[in-house]
């Protein structure tokens, strides 16, 4: 049982990763409000892929890190066309046909599903604490989104929507994560991010359409979207689920959320009602009991080096109107994988 000075590095930067992705993936929600007025929900998605993409391959060429391992393909093929392609479009559009409170506490079973789909594919455990605390954190969802909540309605197209958009994010962290076994995360983001944009290409005639028509502001907020909370966000995530199960990465999902409120009250000036500022405590609350441990576990740690999810969107996900789900929070622990959690040799069912 070691615990050496490099692995405590690794942990750090993973965490370091983990606060950048949140930090992006909750201040997209207001770029995401304004670009939406101006673009419909295809050609924002495929505008944000393909600014993201241009960024990530300028910086593949650079860093001259070339085509992945043909054994990384499958995981960079689903998760491109399911997370980055068909949740950013299902989301976009099942935000226009529900309110922000609604999306919010229906995406938020994303990680729900994370974790499910990890511990049957991937053969990670599911702590009682990991368990405990995920569902603090979606009850803390579920009152954000009450709170948020308009007239309650919701249209069954809007409710579809927001589910596809859960599960192609839950399915596409998790089969992103084999990849990451192969390939760099530089390597797998952009070329997920490729894939993504290639399925969005039907929409390029709404984009263009589109274009010409939206104010400057809109514009600049899509391009925002794809280098920022796209390129640089689910770059670090990714360089963090490298290092951490995907059932945790999933639970950590929900610090979102909480981030949202206080963003759109910092930056919209959108004063939140007193049960959304306990449901994003109680959001942040379900993740420290995530990521916590059981007292006498604080020993030394085994790492496996390349062990190893989504929103989250994603892309991290991101509300329309004051609430979010996707990002990360504390990685607790220089350990980069649970106790019971299958070494990166082992097969995967």
């Amino acid at each position: 049982m070691t615990n050496t000075s490099p692995e405590r590095r690794s942990a750090r930067l993973a965490l370091a990763a983990v606060a950048v992705s949140v930090v992006l993936w909750a201040s997209a929600f207001v770029s995401i409000r304004s670009a939406g007025e101006a673009y419909s929900p295809g050609a924002l998605a495929l505008g944000r892929l393909l600014a993201g993409a241009l960024v990530l391959g300028l910086f593949l060429l650079i860093r001259r890190e070339g085509l992945p391992p043909r054994a990384a393909w499958p995981g960079i093929l689903a998760s491109g066309f399911l997370w980055f392609a068909c949740y950013m479009v299902a989301l976009n559009w099942g935000e226009r046909q529900v309110d922000a409170g609604t999306a919010a506490m229906i995406v938020n079973i994303g990680p729900i599903l994370m974790a499910l789909l990890a511990s049957r594919f991937l053969g990670e455990a599911l702590p009682p604490r990991l368990i405990a605390g995920m569902a603090v954190s979606f009850a803390g969802a579920i009152a954000v989104g009450l709170s948020m909540s308009g007239d309650g309605h919701a249209s069954v197209l809007g409710v579809v929507l927001c589910l596809v958009a859960a599960a192609t994010y839950a399915a596409g962290v998790v089969l992103q994560k084999p990849a990451l076994r192969h390939g760099s995360p530089l390597q797998v983001t952009f070329f997920s991010c490729l894939v993504g944009a290639v399925a969005c290409l039907p929409f390029s005639g709404q984009l263009l359409s589109d274009a010409s028509h939206a104010p400057a502001s809109a514009t600049l907020n899509m391009v925002y979207l794809g280098v920022f909370p796209t390129a640089l966000a689910f770059t670090t995530w990714a360089f963090a689920l490298a290092r951490t199960s995907a059932s945790r990465m999933g639970a950590t999902t929900y610090v979102v959320p909480a981030m949202v409120v206080l963003m759109s009250w910092a930056v919209l000036d959108e004063v939140p009602a007193v049960l959304t500022l306990v449901g994003g405590a109680i959001c942040l609350a379900g993740v420290a009991v995530s990521r916590s441990r059981p007292r006498g576990s604080g020993g030394g740690v085994t790492v496996a080096s390349g062990a190893t999810s989504t929103g989250g969107g994603g892309g991290g996900v991101t509300m329309a109107s004051g609430a979010a789900s996707s990002a990360e929070g504390e990685l607790s622990g220089p350990t980069p994988r649970d106790a019971g959690e299958p070494n990166p040799g082992e097969r995967v069912n």
